[in-house]
């Protein structure tokens, strides 16, 4: 079974995100796994991100590779992604993942959930 994929147009990571990724990813202690963002719908704005760790590889995948990490796109998430800017923050006020999407129309204050 083959699975197509394609590379993901647009979406950065930035230093401080892959270098909290491979962190994340030497703490699981395996070589397979890959940062998928995907957006899914629910949150108070109408969507709502994912970001998790996934060995799977599904049919139109999109994939970038950052200096070693692997950042994995669903084919229905890839058009909500374009020139999204994933990054790490900590701060004494947060810590986390953020993603700064310029194809948001509209936010929540939880910062998880855009329109």
């Amino acid at each position: 079974m083959s699975v197509e994929t394609q590379a993901v147009e647009g979406i950065q990571l930035s230093d401080a995100a892959a270098t909290k990724v491979k962190s994340l990813l030497n703490q699981e202690g395996r070589d397979d796994l890959r940062l998928r963002v995907a957006v899914q719908p629910g949150g108070c704005s109408g969507l709502r991100y994912q970001l998790f760790f996934d060995e799977r590889s599904l049919d139109g995948d999109a994939i970038a590779d950052f200096g070693g990490v692997e950042v994995v796109v669903d084919r229905m998430s890839v058009p909500y992604l374009g020139g999204a800017v994933i990054d790490f923050v900590d701060t004494i006020e947060k810590q986390g993942f953020t993603i700064d999407n310029p194809n948001a129309t509209g936010s929540c204050a939880c910062g998880d959930s855009f329109s």
